[in-house]
């Protein structure tokens, strides 16, 4: 199920404000009804050359807030019916963290991280994990060549890696990401190598088929800033996707398709430096800490939210904030981004696995508990 809302539009008058989740992607409710913005899509969208950003006639829309809206422009040349996913990515990138994105295959998540970064003129690499694949095929080696040995590079040395099917390698490969991850740098033979700026994983992972899958360790989990669900399109987007492909798209080749770069690593930087200005009052930082602290008194609940899910839950608020144009964080950005940063950072209790209760809903019932500021 997709997470976060894909289209901007401001409630319609009396209607109290509405589930920020699509209909066509439903999932349990995230907490109280608003008619704030942040309860929708913030992404702006731009129109006109796809090298020019106009910022319009609002002088407080940011120049770089609005680079955000042309790239999501240009990502829906080629898809369709993910908005959500591609609003959780853009967050993601804003807060400089990693994505986990849970989907059935053939919905579109290899194709949407190659977009986005077409559209962003970043490199990306994809790498097929597999039972067989070692932690050097994805870091990099020692090479001997012309009497002396020279580090050869792995293919994590990109901006963008897709790690496409994380959970079929084995638990050894699967570590050997952790330090990329967490610190942005790869050890061989003692010597640290620095990784591309800006650097993000996107890994994947599918939700059925477990036979011959290795699941991620909890301390791999939290590395993640963001699980992204990835759910089927509505009937009208499916009916798109189809009319694309009759029209001659190819979903696996986005400069073909029209895609142009929209933005670079220095827009990012800039963006991400205008996040971290966000401002966040004392009370909506206690909302946070009660939403965390209750994962861990909840009798649901084995393995609770550690401080660097809380502090998840702080950068990727004023990410969503960011985006939806004000200048500090409220509870309902807070709310619209539990579920995506606290997931899969829980664990239930195994007889309540084994009944089929989720993540999602024991959380759904904690943002109802607790009391907002």
């Amino acid at each position: 199920m997709s997470d976060l809302p894909p289209d901007l539009h401001q409630p319609e008058p009396g209607d109290g404000g509405s589930d920020p989740t699509p209909t066509a992607m439903a999932e349990p409710s995230i907490g109280e009804a608003s008619t704030d913005r942040a309860a929708t899509d913030p992404i702006l969208t731009t129109t006109g050359d796809a090298g020019h950003v106009d910022v319009g006639a609002d002088p407080g829309v940011s120049e770089e807030r609005v680079r955000m809206g042309a790239i999501r422009d240009e990502v829906n040349k080629v898809i369709v019916g993910q908005g959500g996913v591609l609003s959780g990515l853009l967050c993601a990138f804003l807060a400089d963290g990693h994505v986990l994105l849970e989907g059935v295959p053939g919905t579109a998540k290899t194709a949407l991280v190659k977009s986005m970064a077409a559209a962003v003129s970043l490199e990306a690499t994809r790498v097929q994990f597999t039972p067989d694949l070692m932690p050097s095929d994805v870091l990099g080696q020692m090479m001997y060549e012309d009497g002396s040995f020279r580090f050869r590079e792995g293919p994590v040395f990109t901006n963008l890696l897709l790690a496409d099917e994380i959970n079929r390698t084995p638990p050894k490969t699967q570590a050997a990401l952790l330090e990329a991850m967490e610190e942005r740098q790869v050890s061989i033979d003692g010597v640290t190598h620095r990784l591309p700026e800006p650097f993000m994983v996107i890994a994947t992972q599918n939700p059925v088929e477990y036979e011959g899958t290795y699941p991620l360790p909890e301390a791999q989990l939290d590395r993640f800033l963001l699980k992204l669900l990835v759910d089927y399109p509505g009937e009208e987007d499916e009916f798109q996707i189809l009319a694309r492909h009759h029209g001659g798209m190819d979903p696996h080749d986005p400069l073909g398709s029209g895609i142009e770069a929209v933005a670079d690593a220095g827009s990012f930087a800039a963006a991400r430096a205008e996040v971290q200005s966000m401002t966040v009052q004392d009370p909506v930082i206690r909302y946070m800490v009660s939403l965390v602290r209750a994962t861990r008194n909840s009798p649901s609940i084995q393995l609770g939210v550690s401080p660097r899910g809380a502090a998840a839950l702080l950068n990727v608020s004023k990410a969503w904030a960011w985006l939806s144009g004000r200048p500090y964080v409220t509870p309902d950005e807070v709310k619209a981004m539990a579920k995506p940063t606290l997931r899969h950072r829980l664990q239930l209790r195994p007889e309540l696995e084994i009944e089929g209760v989720t993540a999602d809903q024991v959380l759904d019932g904690i943002l109802s508990q607790v009391a907002v500021p």
